[in-house]
């Protein structure tokens, strides 16, 4: 499947997820908003494809991540941002979504585990009651929150144009 390909509507996901339920594949959902994507990014996507057979990632809008972040944010456009984490060879899907929050996407595909970055735990993840309502769970991926797109953003500022 191409790049392209993997970004998918969440009707065409969850048709998808379907069928992986049938195969007895279990699925991993992350999410988050991957701007200016770095080796934090990766670091986490990556740990989260290790819990399931297959990782379905939703990132954020462009409408979302502003009001999420803020007005400045965010720094590439969604569909960039979402064909970045597609090229990605953990990634088997991805999903760009408006709502403030993942619980639509976790109630359509409930998936079996549902994948937070370390600056969360299993049980501080806000979306863990809809998960563990129908028996699926949390967990936490990545490395220590070293790296960050406001950091990244920051340095770069700084750097003089040659």
């Amino acid at each position: 499947m191409s790049t392209l390909e993997k970004i998918q509507t969440l009707e065409q996901v969850a048709e998808a997820r379907a069928r992986w339920k049938a195969e007895g594949r279990t699925v991993a959902l992350a999410n988050g908003v991957f701007d200016l994507l770095h080796v934090g990014h990766v670091r986490y996507l990556e740990g989260a494809r290790e819990l399931a057979d297959v990782l379905v990632v939703a990132v954020n809008s462009d409408a979302s991540t502003r009001a999420y972040k803020g007005p400045g944010r965010p720094h590439i456009p969604e569909g960039e941002r979402a064909e970045l984490v597609a090229a990605l060879a953990c990634t088997d899907r991805v999903i760009v979504f408006d709502e403030p929050n993942v619980r639509g996407i976790i109630r359509a595909l409930k998936p079996d585990v549902h994948v937070k970055g370390t600056d969360y735990t299993p049980e501080s993840i806000p979306e863990g009651d809809e998960v563990r309502a129908y028996g699926g769970r949390t967990a936490v991926s990545g490395d220590p929150k070293d790296h960050s797109t406001t950091e990244l953003a920051r340095r770069l500022g700084r750097e003089s144009a040659k």
